[in-house]
């Protein structure tokens, strides 16, 4: 007994020596890089799979290259990503919906990112977008949540955090709200002398709330959400009382300074306030921050906001863009000091690292990524190149701010068919109410000169399909008034900046901070005009139906999507509340039902074609927008005669002016 307890002690003795080793001293020193990537959307190739076309400018093999740079540039580093990595390519669609993984098999997404070795990451909300069932299945995280059945599959190497999420059934969180990671790290010591020590850094993630309306049909009584803020207030404590050193938020939302509510869409502003935070890795809004180049970056003017050096009231922070376009890049400096490690915010800062920089070739890519994900990628491919019909018209958004409907129309057009049909059959109580439809230009330029929706005359595949309607939506009608067809398209006409008539100076005609999805077209009858000289909100005159005025209370069913129909994007009226159909079927799978049933598209069929006009009026000065270059013939075949060029800016983009006097 003497000797076990002698052996004891010394194993007590030689554990608290080592560990005393591996405590730094005051005054010790740590540089960590802490690399983001976030709204990858399933762009795991640099590949158009829309275009059939590479895309050098975008892909998780080629933002893998700059991951691997950045690791051999910091002796320390840790590599999080902050959600929307699931949906957004046809090569997510076809494994949610297509030809869907077994228990066993990851996401080609998650394979490729096990590659790159995550330490991290949290779930957005476009992680939603395919249902709870497949979203538990990929991300291998059993909820015990009504109707999901509970499954251990396969999900990414790199454990998720949520912290705002909620099972309705248990309430308890859907995934784990936070993890300590323990990590090795070399360190200096005030003499110069380089040590190991060991780490423990939080992570807490977080999701936009706005998700239960976004995804009303997936989530509805099935999940709970709590606003970030309090979910942090609740939740960082925690971390910090379990020994985290330092914490990360992994926060799929933007930086707003507007003021907080717990339903608030991109907190980050508000959540860099909450006290135990030491960095935040955001995403959501598909912007780059910090944007020191760039005086018209929304955060170049914010308050308590530093564009320049990347902080958010003190916290340094990062946006990395989107698509696998780029990496943020956060060089965390640390000191040991009174016994815990501190952020030295004086020598730390952040950047976004992009993989094609101004200028200068794109990265390479990283032939690895490629190679695990090739059955995949060949399988989309084909998918995507099946046969639907034919079409005499092209259809594309290069000019959808000047009045071309070339890619909306068609879509309005099988929407408001396939209403129409299920009405005469289910819903003959609406016999009588006129049904319109509503789409948007879901690629409008935002993502730069391949962003847009481009589909020429001839051979129609699924893949057009996929590049007239982008999103995994359901197709939804709701009940409203003449009333509310006007207030729905003076929130659409908030795109557009207003217009001063005396202004001898360029204006620009877009606002750039509007979402091209949120500029929803009604068709199907419907004439307006837009004068962007007025305020928003009194911009819409001369609405009509089949010609004659609307009247304020003439009822209208309208055809648009879930998002839409459930309060996305904020339009007046919509909150679930009016809905009176919700599809099973996809929009994008109704609109390939109706080419497949015409087979030809002809020009006739787009008798509704450019059915909105800007109001005349004389200007000054020129009124611009950006759209791709070398594009000024398709705005003419399409009837756009009030559009010129301006100048070719060299990188793909063109300044176009419109005559809004003709």
């Amino acid at each position: 007994m003497k000797r076990i307890a002698l052996l004891l002690a010394c194993a007590l003795a030689l554990a608290a020596c080592t560990s005393l080793a591996t405590r730094p001293t005051d005054g010790t020193r740590a540089q960590i890089g802490v690399l983001e990537t976030t709204d990858l959307h399933s762009n795991v190739m640099s590949y158009d799979y829309y275009k059939l076309a590479d895309d050098d400018s975008l892909g998780l093999e080629r933002a893998a290259t700059l991951i691997r740079q950045a690791r051999k540039e910091f002796a320390n580093t840790l590599l999080f990503d902050a959600g929307d990595t699931i949906q957004g390519t046809a090569l997510a669609d076809y494994q949610a919906l297509v030809k869907r993984p077994s228990c066993d098999q990851e996401l080609a997404i998650y394979k490729a990112m096990d590659t790159l070795h995550y330490d991290a990451g949290t779930i957005g909300n476009h992680e939603f977008n395919y249902g709870l069932p497949f979203l538990s299945q990929v991300t291998g995280t059993p909820f015990d949540a009504t109707g999901i059945p509970v499954e251990h599959c396969k999900g990414p190497d790199y454990p998720l955090v949520l912290a705002n999420v909620f099972s309705a059934k248990t309430g308890r969180p859907l995934y784990t709200p936070w993890k300590i990671l323990d990590r090795k790290i070399q360190t200096r010591t005030p003499d110069g002398s380089m040590r190991e020590a060991t780490i423990r850094i939080g992570v807490i993630g977080f999701a936009p709330p706005p998700i239960l309306e976004w995804d009303k049909r997936n989530l509805e009584g099935k999940v709970t959400v709590m606003g970030v803020v309090d979910a942090a207030k609740k939740y960082v404590p925690q971390v910090r009382a379990a020994g985290a050193d330092i914490v990360i938020a992994i926060v799929h939302g933007g930086i707003n300074t507007a003021p907080y509510t717990t339903g608030m869409e991109n907190a980050d502003w508000y959540l860099a306030q909450v006290p135990g935070i030491d960095a935040m890795l955001t995403g959501h809004s598909h912007q780059v921050f910090p944007d020191p180049h760039n005086q018209k970056s929304p955060y170049a003017h914010m308050r308590d906001v530093d564009n320049q050096r990347g902080f958010v009231n003190g916290v340094p922070t990062v946006m990395g863009d989107f698509f696998g376009k780029a990496i943020g890049v956060i060089d965390l400096n640390l000191r040991y000091a009174d016994g815990h490690w501190q952020v030295d915010r004086d020598a730390t800062h952040s950047e976004v690292r992009l993989v094609e920089p101004p200028g200068a070739k794109p990265v390479a890519p990283d032939m690895q990524i490629a190679q695990i994900v090739a059955p995949e990628h060949a399988a989309t491919i084909a998918y995507v190149q099946t046969p639907i019909g034919n079409s005499e018209v092209p259809m594309t958004t290069y000019f959808a701010a000047a009045g071309d409907t070339s890619a909306l129309t068609l879509v309005n057009a099988a929407q408001r068919e396939y209403v129409e049909r299920y009405i005469k059959s289910n819903l003959p109580q609406f016999a009588d109410v006129p049904v319109l439809s509503a789409a948007a230009p879901f690629k409008a330029g935002f993502g730069g000169p391949n962003d847009y929706t481009d589909v020429p005359a001839g051979p129609l595949a699924i893949n057009n399909a996929a590049d007239l309607y982008l999103y995994p939506n359901t197709l939804t009608a709701v009940k409203i008034d003449g009333a509310g067809v006007k207030a729905w398209l003076e929130k659409s006409a908030n795109w557009f900046n207003r217009i001063d008539p005396a202004k001898k100076e360029p204006q620009e005609l877009i606002n750039r901070h509007f979402p091209t999805y949120n500029f929803d077209v009604i068709q199907s009858g419907v004439t307006y005009v837009i004068d962007v000289t007025k305020a928003t909100g009194e911009r819409i005159e001369d609405l009509r139906y089949r010609g004659e005025p609307i009247n304020p209370d003439q009822p209208f069913i309208v055809v648009t999507n879930n998002y839409r129909a459930s309060g996305g994007g904020g339009f007046p009226g919509l909150n679930g509340g009016n809905i009176v159909l919700s599809a099973p079927d996809a929009n994008r799978d109704v609109l390939i039902d109706y080419v497949r049933a015409a087979r030809k598209i002809t020009r006739p069929m787009f008798a509704d074609m450019r059915n909105w006009r800007f109001a005349k009026v004389k200007t000054a000065g020129p009124v611009i927008f950006t759209s791709a270059a070398g594009k000024l013939d398709i705005a003419r075949g399409d009837g756009i005669d009030d559009v010129a060029l301006v100048k070719d800016n060299g990188d793909g983009t063109a300044v176009y002016a419109v005559d809004l006097s003709r």
